[in-house]
């Protein structure tokens, strides 16, 4: 597939503000998908070619946090697990599912994370002081974890909302560490579906790999403000992308 400069250009700057908003929240996708498809990609395609931004752009997210002691190391394995299993099963089901059934399933997720951000807030940014627990002590975080990796695997779009309310919701880390493990899990099962995506044939490497170019910028500099916002402002951000990504899915 031939890229025009302009292309190339709008690909880097909408790769930079998906990738700060993958970082901080969730729905980046929502803007790169349309995007995508707008330069020739059917749904299927550009579904698939999305991932290379997604997996770079959670590497260099993961490494920001990490390198500020704000990601959690000592329970990524059983966090790990359930998502991969998830995420396997949905780029499975994604790679044949026809593309009607990607928008109702996208607009569902946006509007139920919008509705627990809004009735109990305390579902995904626990107050000061709140324990985090590890996935041993929680067994119904498996549950959470396994759906959130298939929703990931299936599309991409709005993973990171469901990856909070698993990871803040069961486990009850705050939004920063949350943030940090959901980049994480999404690279995890971001690989897996990607793998199965190359198998079918269906990656478009160059315009992937452009588009990471502003995915990872993106992702670094989100790091940087996370870790000076306040909760709050955090949680507000991550409401305000819950509504975009609604509207988004509206007109998907």
């Amino acid at each position: 597939m031939e890229i025009s400069f302009f292309s190339a250009i709008l690909l880097v700057f909408v790769g930079l503000i998906a990738g700060g908003i993958n970082t901080l929240a969730g729905g980046g996708s929502n803007l790169t998908l349309p995007v995508l498809m707008t330069l020739g990609m059917s749904p299927e395609i550009a579904n698939a070619t999305n991932r290379v931004g997604v997996a770079l752009q959670s590497v260099a997210g993961a490494l920001g946090f990490r390198a500020n002691d704000k990601l959690p190391s000592e329970d990524i394995g059983p966090i790990l697990l359930p998502t991969l299993v998830g995420g396997l099963a949905g780029a499975v089901a994604a790679s044949f599912a026809p593309s009607w059934v990607l928008k109702p399933l996208l607009l569902g997720s946006m509007l139920t994370m919008a509705l627990i951000i809004l009735v109990r807030p305390s579902v995904v940014c626990p107050p000061a002081g709140t324990p985090s627990y590890r996935v041993a002590e929680r067994p119904s975080s498996w549950w959470w974890l396994g759906i959130a990796g298939f929703y990931g695997g299936f599309v991409q779009a709005g993973v990171g909302f469901i990856l909070l309310g698993a990871l803040a919701g069961t486990l009850r880390y705050d939004l920063v560490r949350a943030n940090a493990l959901k980049l994480v899990c999404s690279l995890a099962f971001t690989v897996v579906a990607l793998m199965v995506f190359v198998v079918r044939d269906q990656v478009l490497w160059l315009p992937g790999l452009i588009l990471a170019s502003g995915t990872i910028i993106g992702a670094r500099l989100a790091v940087k403000f996370a870790l000076v916002a306040k909760q709050q402002t955090l949680k507000w951000f991550l409401f305000v992308m819950t509504l975009c990504g609604c509207i988004a899915a509206l007109t998907f």
